[in-house]
Formats: structure tokens, C-alpha cells, sequence
């Protein structure tokens, strides 16, 4: 795409696949460098916004953790390894006891470890970014608006929960009482706590890497001229309404949903079991590894005492799926999309993305929320009125979960509310959205945000 004369108009509604796009006038192909680290849900919505922007001619490079080179290269996207697989990092013994027992005991192996990671992955973005006409990140590659600005290029910030300061709500890891609009603001200091972790090694890598000088400015939505970061959040209005107070340069753009092209189906033994009875519930505990004897052993009584039929995924840990009874099958590996369309309703941790594909298909939804954003989309969920009151996960047992699932199982209010908050999220074009403002920015160059849209 070649730079225009004028930022073309940022549309209220989604740009569907109708045609529509091409109305979006582009002149010149544009190189877009993408830096995302995580699991599965921080990797996932990138590759979405990245085919939306290759369909408008655009040339992609997505860069993240060893884990997701397949999952990137199936789609057709161009990868740039990051470094070592995340998967590692967190089943080492040092995070699980940190999460599970002791942060301040385990704090400093686990801050020289992320240290490494974060060493390794500017290194790697920094050669992936070369020629890049812009450049889109997530709080764990803030180190890219240091590579943004040595290029000249802009950074845009993406995020799939609210972490703009706002007086609405508390930030999202907050799962306590409610205390009012002051406290909510004063949350959101902690972030500047991590903020902290990952500027340690920031200023030696503009030395080392980058030949720029310190840092005077900047943040996880600051650029480092001190200028607001266009920042993009990949979830839908409609789910968590966007705050009255927050600055135009944070925009909620829809759900970044990615559509499953590995061909799942059932496999026969899975189609046996969902002949035999009524739908099941599903039931998963999300990506961390620990506590998986804890959980299953839950799990099972509280299926007993319910007596219904459940189907569990353990992705990469949180379930144990050997020696379950009958009445739970229990599968290795499942797109959300394509396994939640053969269930009545959802158990799970509360992470981003296996909130929204709930949603999608209008799923009852009971959040057993862990840790980071999980909390927030567990209020969301139950505020919506598409399922229970949320319970942290250390604070579960057999009878709370059997009442969840009988509730699941018998509140027909909870499947109306579903129903309606997925027609609103299917009507929606969350990656369309975001490719819009991104190619807006990139037109823009360094002059300032994109406002948003009201």
C-alpha cells in the first residue's frame, strides 16, 4: 500500500467479505511485522488480524514463541521464531510452585529466566521487523515500541482485556468486592509494577540492539515519545462495553476470531459417546500444568454428584484424563469452535478466547477463573446473565462445581442470554476492524493515534 494522502475513514460497522473491503481504496502493499509471546489465546488472534490483512494485499510476518510454528505456518502466514517454547517455561517446576505455593520464593529464578526470554525475543524481532511498515505488539513485546521507534515506524498495541486506567471497573486481575470508582482507578498501578519487569533489560537492548539512547518515556500504551499508543482490543463491545473515561486512542474492535482449518471432526469413539446420552457439558481448566491431580479428582466427584455426562480437554495440563468413569470422555486436543457446537454448556477457566467461543455459540457458561484476566470475563459472563456467579479455582469443590453443572443444566435464562449476546457477536467482524485502523496508522505514520470511533 503506498502511503496515502489521507487517512481513509474508520467505519462504525465491520467490513464484511462481500466486497465490501475493496472499497477500502489501498495503493501499495505494506509489510506488517506482528510480536506476540504467550499461549495459545495470546498467539491466535493474531493470526486472524494477519489473513485479514494479507486478503487486503498486505505482507505479514507473525512472530512468536517455537510452540505456535506449525499453528502459524498452516495458515498460510510467514513465522519468525521468537525463541524457546513458553510451554517449557511454565511447566517448569519453579512457575507451578510460584502460581500454586510460593511467588516470592520462586520470584528470582523465574525473573532471570523471563529476562532471558524477553532478551531473546527483542533480538529476534528486532532482524524479523527490518523493512516493516508498521509494527503490532502485546504488553509481553513492549520491548517493540523501542524497535518501532529506531525504524520509524508505528507501534500499535493490541490486548484481549480492558487494561486502559478507567473508574468503572478494577483491573482485570482484581476478583475482590467492589470499592468504588477511586479504588478502580488506583488498580491499575500495578500495572506500572509490570511495566517494571519488562523495562529491566529494555534500556540495554536499545544500546546493544537498536543504538538508541535510554528511554525518557513510554509504557505499555505510551510511545516513547510520550504520545498515546493506538491501542487495539480484540474482544466486543458487547461483552464488556468500552469505558466512558478511557482515551480515543484505546479502541475495541470485535473479537479476533480465527475459523479452525485443521478438518476436527468427532472421532468415532467421541460420536459413540454423544449418541449414548444427552449433550454433555464441557469441562477444562485452561493451559497451566499444575494442580491436574486436584482438578480431575474435582472433577470426577462433582460429575458423580451431579449425574450428568461431561467432556474434558486437557490441552497442555490442568486435567489428568486417565481412569475417568463412563460418564466423562476426555479428549487430548479439540478447537473450541468446532468441539463447544456438540456440547450444552461450557466450564472453564475464563481465559479470553474460550470465553468468547462460548459465547459465539450461544453456550451457557460457568468461569472458574485462575489467575490474570480470567476474573474480569467470569463477572462479565455472570453480569451478562449467561451463567453462574464465577469461583476461583483454589476455592472450588466437588459440590459447588455439581451445583454449577445442575445449574448449566436447568436455567433456561442462562441459554436466552447466550443466545442473544451470540447474535450480536456473529454479526460482528472484529479482524476486519482491526486491519482497518491498522492500515489507517500505517498511512498516518508517526503523527499521532487514530481517534476512536464513539
Amino acid at each position: 500500500m503506498a502511503v496515502l494522502l489521507a487517512v481513509p475513514p474508520l467505519v462504525n460497522g465491520p467490513i464484511g467479505s462481500d466486497g465490501a473491503a475493496e472499497e477500502h481504496e489501498v495503493s501499495m502493499a505494506r509489510r506488517i511485522a506482528m510480536a506476540t509471546i504467550g499461549t495459545q489465546g495470546d498467539v491466535q488472534p493474531y493470526v486472524a488480524v494477519a489473513l485479514e490483512l494479507q486478503a487486503r494485499g498486505h505482507e505479514v510476518v507473525l512472530g512468536a514463541p517455537d510452540d505456535f510454528a506449525d499453528f502459524v505456518k498452516g495458515y498460510g502466514i510467514a513465522f519468525a521464531s521468537l525463541g524457546s517454547n513458553i510451554q517449557e517455561f511454565i511447566s517448569q517446576s519453579s512457575f507451578q510452585n510460584a502460581m500454586s505455593r510460593s511467588a516470592l520464593l520462586n520470584a528470582p529464578t523465574l525473573l532471570a529466566e523471563g529476562q532471558r526470554i524477553v532478551d531473546t525475543a527483542t533480538r529476534a524481532a528486532w532482524e524479523m521487523s527490518q523493512g516493516a511498515d508498521g509494527l503490532l505488539l502485546n504488553m509481553n513485546t513492549s520491548f517493540g515500541v523501542d524497535i518501532a521507534e529506531a525504524l520509524g515506524i508505528p507501534a500499535i498495541m493490541a490486548a484481549p482485556q480492558p487494561l486502559n486506567t478507567t473508574s468503572e471497573f478494577p483491573l482485570c486481575a482484581y476478583s475482590g468486592p467492589s470499592l468504588g470508582s477511586l479504588f478502580n482507578r488506583l488498580s491499575y498501578r500495578a500495572m506500572s509494577v509490570q511495566q517494571l519487569y519488562y523495562n529491566l533489560p529494555r534500556n540495554r537492548l536499545r544500546r546493544e540492539v537498536m543504538g538508541l539512547p535510554p528511554r525518557r518515556h513510554g509504557g505499555f500504551f505510551r510511545d516513547t515519545d510520550g504520545s498515546p499508543l493506538t491501542t487495539l482490543y480484540s474482544y466486543s463491545a458487547h461483552v464488556a462495553p468500552r469505558p466512558a473515561d478511557w482515551p480515543d486512542s484505546a479502541i475495541i474492535t470485535g473479537y479476533w476470531r480465527l475459523e479452525d482449518r485443521t478438518g476436527w471432526a468427532p472421532s468415532p469413539e467421541f460420536e459413540a459417546f454423544l449418541a449414548a446420552g444427552p449433550r454433555p457439558v464441557y469441562i477444562g481448566f485452561g493451559s497451566m500444568p499444575f494442580g491436574a491431580e486436584r482438578n480431575t479428582e474435582i472433577l470426577r466427584e462433582a460429575v458423580a454428584l451431579w449425574g450428568g455426562r461431561a467432556v474434558v480437554a486437557r490441552g497442555w495440563g490442568g486435567i489428568n484424563p486417565d481412569h475417568l468413569p463412563g460418564d466423562i470422555f476426555a479428549i487430548e486436543k479439540a478447537p473450541h469452535d468446532k468441539l463447544f457446537a456438540h456440547v450444552a454448556a461450557v466450564v472453564h477457566h475464563g481465559g479470553a478466547g474460550t470465553t468468547s467461543a462460548g459465547l459465539y455459540l450461544g453456550r451457557p457458561t460457568f468461569v472458574v477463573p485462575q489467575t490474570v484476566d480470567q476474573p474480569f470475563w467470569g463477572r462479565r459472563v455472570h453480569a451478562l446473565g449467561c451463567g453462574p456467579e464465577p469461583v476461583r479455582l483454589r476455592k472450588l469443590t466437588p459440590e459447588v462445581l455439581a451445583r454449577a453443572l445442575e445449574d448449566l443444566s436447568t436455567n433456561g435464562d442462562y441459554a436466552k442470554a447466550a443466545a442473544a449476546v451470540a447474535a450480536k457477536l456473529n454479526a460482528e467482524n472484529g479482524p476486519a476492524r482491526a486491519a482497518e485502523i491498522i492500515e489507517a496508522r500505517i498511512a498516518e505514520g508517526r503523527r499521532g493515534p487514530v481517534r476512536a470511533s464513539r
